[in-house]
């Protein structure tokens, strides 16, 4: 069986891949994560980028030859804007006042190493707000969900009641479109099913 080196910190990518009970490292690649353009390529460029840096780190040594490299990214996007995750309260409020009760799309990258195999794609999916009133967002914010997402929310956290509905993979939401991650390593012989 190949080894999967997962180049995420995020828990939640973490969980999807548990959920599906692969087995695999992490290592978290500290990526330059600057990049622009629009939302789908610059979700597939940062997760390549950070693909490719753990494939090129000082970690290199620890990854035999046939090991299977997963990288992804995901933002939040609405009138032109990507909202990326907040540093304050006050952010956290003005990002989801924009989100309430309207419509808005989250885009994942994923990006696939191994050997000469290089897959790059991307996922979206619109979320649909329920009107929040400002004392229902406080509430939010007060869980302290919000400061480390995209967006200031977590659809699989108490963030899910915010959600009026969801058109596309919920798991693209979450931050790892896993169906798909799952097909396109059955196409580098990897069995999810072992």
């Amino acid at each position: 069986m190949k080894k999967i080196i997962l180049a995420s910190g995020s828990p939640r990518r973490h969980q999807l891949m548990q959920l599906v009970n692969i087995p695999f490292e992490v290592i978290v690649s500290g990526a330059d994560e600057t990049v622009t353009g629009i939302p789908e390529e610059q979700v597939k460029e940062l997760a390549l980028r950070k693909a490719k840096a753990v494939q090129a780190s000082e970690f290199a040594e620890r990854i035999c030859e046939t090991a299977i490299i997963i990288a992804a990214d995901t933002l939040v996007y609405i009138d032109g804007k990507i909202l990326e995750k907040p540093d304050d309260e006050k952010e956290a409020f003005e990002m989801l006042k924009t989100l309430s009760g309207r419509k808005h799309a989250v885009y994942t990258g994923v990006a696939i190493l191994n050997g000469n195999f290089e897959r790059v794609f991307a996922d979206v999916a619109y979320v649909q707000f329920h009107s929040l009133t400002d004392s229902e967002i406080n509430a939010y914010i007060a869980t302290s969900e919000p400061f480390d997402k995209a967006g200031a929310y977590g659809v699989q956290e108490r963030g899910a009641v915010l959600v009026e509905k969801i058109e596309g993979d919920f798991y693209t939401v979450v931050g790892l479109p896993i169906s798909k991650v799952c097909r396109a390593l059955s196409e580098i012989g990897y069995n999810i099913w072992q």
